[in-house]
Formats: structure tokens, C-alpha cells, sequence
């Protein structure tokens, strides 16, 4: 078997899943997820990934897995095929959408894993659209307007998209969490949004290393005042972004620097 071919799986409750028990799933939009880089078969913020599925299991479904169970189907992909992959982990109810006896039933695992990635090398220009998520804490799937707004975005000349609330606050981006630099702090967005699991990784080696960060709301007015910002998610702990909008946003080579090495700082472990 190739390499290539050994990098893609998909595990159902810890067994290769069949045609028959992923077509369901093209059709379900009750989920949800967390995504991960292996690298070595070595993981990063593996406590906030099952933080992640756990709490959110409970939100959608009134109860969770195990995480001796989600680990378990989380091993079996990582031992399978190439030590460095990209993992998605789904939490669904096999009892679909649309109903309510998914309420109070144990819901299924379903790993895939595919071929690793490291993100885009930037920098970025991001659009900017009012949208709030819905159940902006949950990493769910079914969110097209994600992809719509990026969509519109790349039409307009940008990147990809980042989001304002009804409030006027600069909140996220499609798939991407946002962070800025006043020279010498980090300064995170305070408005409704997912908080990544890369987020929580460079915030606690922050604090270790002892840069400081804060926490404000960021209107669009805001932007200018800034000397740096990026965007993270699992695959990057920073691409730089160098437009907000019609904001120009000075390029900070020593922010990155910042980001990345607070990454670097976090240890990855055997699961």
C-alpha cells in the first residue's frame, strides 16, 4: 500500500467504516468536531481536543462519550498508515437530524484521517461581513456560510472573510480564529466565537513564557491602531494578515515569531 493511500481512513466507532455507513452521514448536519495535526504520530493539545468533544457532545446531545473511547478510535487512525496525517473527529447521533431521539442517546465517533497540511504561508486580506454563528462555542458541522462568505470574499479581491456581530465587534473568521499585536502585547477579540483548540495552545505557552495578552472587544475602527494581527486555527499558529477590510494592517514579523514559538513551546504527545 502507498503511502498516500495508507494516509486516508475513516474509522466508525473504532471499525472501518463502509459505503453504507457514510452515506447517511452526507446528509447530516447534527455534529460536530474537532480537528487535529498528527506529526510523529504525536498530537498537541490533546486535553483540549477531548475538552472540546466532550462539552460540546453534552450540549447537543445531553451526554458524551468516554474519553477512553474517543482516544481509543483516535489511536487506531494515528497507528494506521503515515506517522504525520491530519485527523478530523466527528461526534454524530446515528439517529440523524431532524428527530428527537438523537436527546439522551450514547452518539457514534467517526475519525478521518487524510493527508497533513500546515495551512497557508500568507500573508492574508480578509473581507469583512456581519455574521454571528450560531452556537458559536461549538465547533458544528453544516455551516455553508462559512464557505459562502469566503466565497464572496476571493470575488472581491481578498483572501477569505472575517466576521463582525450585530454589535460591531470583530469576532472570527471563516474557519480561522483572529489575534492582534499593540507592539507588545497579544490581544484576543472578546465577542462570541469558537475558542480553538490552537488558541488555548498559545495562550497557555504564552503565560508560560511570560508575554502578555488581554482580552477587549475590537470594532472595525479599531484595526488601524493595531501593529500586527493574524489568523490561527489547528493546521498554523499564525498567518499574517495584512488587510482587515479597507484596513491596512502593518506586516509584524516579530508577532509571528511570537506565535510560532509559543507553539513550539507546547509538547506533543503519544496518544
Amino acid at each position: 500500500m502507498s503511502v498516500q493511500a495508507a494516509t486516508y481512513s475513516t474509522l466508525i466507532n473504532g471499525e472501518p467504516a463502509s459505503t453504507s455507513d457514510l452515506v447517511p452521514l452526507a446528509f447530516s448536519g447534527f455534529a460536530h468536531f474537532t480537528a487535529m495535526q498528527v506529526r510523529d504520530r504525536k498530537v498537541k493539545g490533546l486535553d483540549l481536543h477531548l475538552t472540546r468533544l466532550r462539552e460540546a457532545s453534552i450540549t447537543l446531545f445531553g451526554m458524551a462519550l468516554p474519553d477512553e473511547k474517543v482516544l481509543r478510535s483516535i489511536r487506531l487512525a494515528i497507528a494506521e498508515g503515515s506517522a504525520d496525517k491530519s485527523l478530523t473527529v466527528t461526534i454524530y447521533s446515528q439517529e440523524g437530524e431532524f428527530t428527537a431521539k438523537s436527546m439522551g442517546v450514547e452518539p457514534s465517533i467517526l475519525v478521518r484521517a487524510d493527508l497533513p497540511y500546515d495551512g497557508p504561508s500568507g500573508p492574508v486580506r480578509l473581507s469583512v461581513v456581519e455574521h454571528e454563528r450560531h452556537l458559536a462555542e461549538i465547533k458544528h458541522v453544516g455551516e455553508g456560510a462559512k464557505t459562502y462568505y469566503l466565497h464572496r470574499a476571493v470575488e472581491q479581491g481578498f483572501n477569505d472573510a472575517a466576521f463582525v456581530d450585530r454589535r460591531g465587534r470583530l469576532s472570527e473568521a471563516t474557519i480561522w480564529n483572529l489575534v492582534f499585536w499593540d507592539g507588545h502585547s497579544v490581544v484576543w477579540p472578546r465577542a462570541e466565537i469558537l475558542t480553538g483548540t490552537m488558541m488555548g495552545i498559545v495562550q497557555r505557552q504564552l503565560r508560560r513564557l511570560g508575554v502578555p495578552q488581554r482580552h477587549e472587544e475590537i470594532k472595525f475602527r479599531d484595526v488601524a491602531g493595531f501593529s500586527g494581527a493574524a489568523i490561527m486555527n489547528s493546521w498554523t499558529p499564525g498567518v499574517m494578515i495584512t488587510a482587515i477590510g479597507s484596513n491596512i494592517v502593518p506586516e509584524a514579523n516579530q508577532f509571528m515569531d511570537v506565535l510560532h514559538e509559543a507553539y513550539q513551546a507546547e509538547p506533543a504527545m503519544i496518544v
